[in-house]
């Protein structure tokens, strides 16, 4: 690499968009994400996203909208390096079992599966920074309703609480949700990427022609059909991984029938207000940056 430094240039370029998008992404989208997971868990608390965001405020402060935020950061950026390093192996996995050559391109739902199979990847460092994030987040909420006492208020303390507790495989509380989220949320996500990006290309010409407004318009429709499609597994998810503080938590079926025979099929959509509006931008920008690094690794690479 040092005696490349085209290549060692097209390493770490696309490594500062992630890092910087990501930072942009979570500092700007921390409080709808605060918002979704009270919601989620404490679906009577509040009346809506705007009810949530207000006492929040008047109850921590403005801090308590960016609970979770290191936590956050080191999900979106890990997530999203590893799901889109493993997005391109995927990629050749699908071509083979296609029975495709190398050069030929794949198409729109090929390429949906690819980001499935990925997803299983990400998840893997996904879930415990999540669970730490989540707790975080719901930590005033589970301290006034009494179901605890006393809560850990930062990253290392609610850490060193689940490994005293439950070991290192405590980590992974939400693992099995985790997986039933992403493998079809991803589906959708590059799926719907890659058909928004189909309907923008005009007849003759490529996608990688694209420009920036086609790419974040797509990149934010992929992100909306990923929450529409998996949110009430992840609603589940947020519940098993916050309440599992008070003890042993049920798993994903019985907690989802739970919810559905106790508070109603309508619960598991608390929290989606503030998420679509968080992950239109978001994964807008994620995608821009995927596609810029990209071309850019194929252009130093060919040269």
């Amino acid at each position: 690499i040092l005696k490349c430094p085209g290549i060692f240039y097209a390493i770490s370029f696309p490594a500062s968009l992630y890092v910087l998008g990501g930072t942009a992404c979570v500092l700007s989208g921390q409080p709808f994400d605060t918002a979704k997971v009270k919601m989620q868990t404490f679906p009577t608390m509040y009346k809506g996203f705007v009810d949530c965001f207000v006492r929040t405020y008047r109850q921590v402060g403005f801090q308590g909208l960016y609970h979770g935020t290191i936590p956050a950061l080191v999900a979106n950026i890990a997530e999203n390096s590893v799901l889109f390093m493993s997005y391109g192996f995927c990629q050749q996995v699908v071509r083979r079992l296609a029975g495709k050559d190398h050069s030929m391109v794949l198409s729109d739902l090929e390429k949906a599966a690819a980001g499935s199979f990925a997803s299983v990847f990400s998840s893997m460092v996904l879930c415990p920074v999540e669970l730490v994030k989540c707790r975080l987040q719901a930590m005033y909420e589970m301290e006034t309703s009494g179901k605890i006492v006393r809560g850990q208020h930062t990253v290392w303390s609610v850490i060193k609480g689940v490994l005293q507790s439950r070991g290192p495989l405590g980590m992974y509380q939400g693992f099995s949700s985790t997986l039933i989220r992403e493998i079809p949320g991803y589906f959708f996500f590059f799926g719907g990427y890659e058909f928004s990006r189909t309907l923008f290309t005009q007849e003759g010409k490529s996608k990688e022609e694209l420009g920036v407004f086609p790419l974040v318009v797509s990149g934010g429709f992929g992100g909306a059909c990923l929450w529409l499609a998996v949110f009430p597994i992840d609603c589940v998810k947020s519940r098993i991984q916050v309440l599992s503080m008070t003890g042993k938590q049920s798993g994903f079926l019985k907690t989802f029938y739970s919810i559905v025979r106790n508070e109603g099929f309508t619960t598991l959509y608390s929290g989606l207000t503030p998420t679509l509006i968080r992950t239109f931008p978001a994964n807008g920008a994620l995608f821009l940056a995927y596609e810029l690094s990209r071309k850019l690794m194929m252009k130093q690479f060919e040269s």
